[in-house]
């Protein structure tokens, strides 16, 4: 459940920065290859930056479902 929503936070803000581009180069058509390099950019880090959090998500999913815990492991 973790990995959907933070994934849903990713691909928020990848539609958020498409919608934002798409208005800024929609309002000063002469940056309009200016504005979609900068967006796509911003997209690319929007991914970079959801991979930690997606990860640890992924990782306490998976403790979940497997039902194994760090704390009793550890002994």
């Amino acid at each position: 459940m973790r990995v959907l929503i933070e994934t849903a936070f990713i691909v928020s803000g990848l539609v958020a920065s498409v919608v934002i581009a798409w208005l800024a180069a929609w309002s000063y058509p002469l940056g309009k290859d200016d504005i979609w390099l900068v967006a796509y950019g911003a997209m690319v880090i929007i991914v970079l930056m959801g991979i930690g959090p997606l990860r640890r998500a992924y990782a306490q999913d998976r403790e979940r479902l497997h039902g194994t815990n760090k704390e009793n492991a550890r002994g």
